[in-house]
């Protein structure tokens, strides 16, 4: 599966039932292969693969696949159970409005629908109003199994066209174009994400077989959303991570290469909600993290492989994306 990184707010997130109830964050903590140093660094990143181990040690240290984030728990198999569920549903409308009704039997304080007019179809969350509202993070999660499971579905990544959101924009709200669309509302109603209403008549693609495939690897594959590994972007990043990053070619070039217009080759990264240089920023960056994290490649040779002329370079670019230096960063995530 495809490589990427996950913010630090999202970690603190995860953690603070854990930290409200007592419990040893920094075992789960180092058990996901997280450094408990890295909570400090504001800009600090982790890689999917060890956010989602987060994740899974989390949900089963509170048995809540939701974070205590409603006021009943989601037990853990609840997912894989609702999972199993949806791939014997024929189109994406059927799994969507059944989706919606599971959430709906097992959560009390979020209600979930999926709603249409002419031109769009809307993953919807409604919380109710408490003390406690709102649970940022509640609407987050959700919209990840919605859209990561419903992506899955139909074997393709569904563009989000617009996101709303029924709080305030968060301190985090620099990931939510890369989460959800340029496009984003805050303050409204309700929190929705927008699509195009033509991905509702796809047929459901998955089956008993797949969906053991599909669990074994979640939540990774819904932290990062289901991606197509057929579909364009995700050509452009496996050539581009094959390739030499000094060898990179330019947009007209890659263009050129895929017997493409540039025009062409924008409209469709568009259409799969996605750009050029966002591939490649996201790539260099989340590549940097992994070799930082999983190899004991020097500063020197990680800077070479990503294309960066000069160290200092790479540092300066490094510190812009995580806060921090890569050295620094290396030293949070495997202190000895």
């Amino acid at each position: 599966m495809e490589k990427g990184s996950i913010s630090i707010y999202f970690v603190h997130s995860a953690l603070d039932p854990i930290v409200e109830r007592g419990l040893d964050a920094e075992a789960i903590l180092r058990n996901a292969g997280i450094s408990p140093t890295l909570l400090h660094s504001p800009q600090g990143r982790v890689t999917a693969q060890n956010f989602s181990a987060l994740w899974l040690g989390v949900a089963r240290a509170l048995d809540d696949e939701l974070f205590a984030q409603d006021a009943r728990r989601m037990k853990v198999g609840s997912f894989a159970m609702m999972c199993h569920l949806l791939v014997h549903s024929p189109t994406l409308n059927d799994a969507l409005q059944r989706m919606a009704q599971f959430f709906n039997l097992i959560l009390d304080d979020f209600h979930c629908s999926l709603e249409t007019d002419g031109r769009h179809g809307r993953f919807m969350i409604r919380e109710k109003p408490g003390p406690r509202a709102p649970r940022v993070f509640g609407h987050e999660t959700l919209l990840m199994m919605q859209h990561g499971v419903a992506c899955w579905l139909v074997g393709r990544r569904i563009p989000i066209l617009s996101a709303a959101f029924a709080y305030p924009e968060p301190s985090r709200s620099a990931e939510y174009p890369f989460m959800y669309s340029q496009q984003l509302r805050f303050n409204e109603d309700a929190t929705a994400l927008s699509f195009d209403r033509s991905y509702l008549d796809l047929p459901v693609i998955q089956n008993d077989v797949t969906v053991k495939d599909f669990l074994r690897v979640a939540p990774a594959n819904i932290v990062l959303k289901y991606k197509n590994t057929t579909g364009l972007a995700a050509q452009i990043r496996r050539r581009l991570r094959s390739a030499a990053r000094t060898e990179w070619p330019d947009f007209d070039s890659f263009a050129q290469s895929l017997h493409m217009t540039p025009s062409t080759l924008r409209r469709r990264l568009e259409d799969e909600g996605q750009s050029f240089q966002a591939i490649k920023d996201q790539l260099r960056r989340d590549m940097a993290i992994d070799y930082l994290c999983h190899t004991s490649k020097s500063v020197m040779d990680i800077a070479m492989e990503l294309g960066f002329a000069e160290p200092s370079a790479f540092h300066r670019a490094f510190k812009k994306w995580t806060g921090t230096g890569p050295g620094e960063y290396r030293q949070r995530m495997n202190p000895r």
